[in-house]
């Protein structure tokens, strides 16, 4: 019963950001999980945050912007332009 109330506070608490957020939250917390796992330390699941909450937010930044999707030249490079 206290997981499912912890999980609905969480999922609460999400519903009043925007999709940045959002995304840098779920990315955050994803990557703290794996990277506690792989690594079994702290620091692992600290690094493992920091670049889940970069790249969810980068993914996140996305969805504000309808119509607009990330993609990769041949050279690599990322920019964003009509889907």
């Amino acid at each position: 019963m206290k997981k499912m109330i912890l999980i609905a506070c969480i999922g609460l608490s999400l519903a009043a950001c925007t999709a940045t957020e959002r995304g840098a939250g779920v990315g955050a917390a994803t990557g703290a999980v794996v990277g506690g796992v792989a690594t079994g330390n702290v620091r692992g699941a600290a690094v493992g945050a920091a670049v889940g909450g970069v790249a969810g937010a980068l993914i996140g930044s996305v969805e504000d912007q309808p119509g607009q999707c990330y993609y990769r030249d041949r050279y690599g490079r990322r920019y964003i332009d009509r889907c």
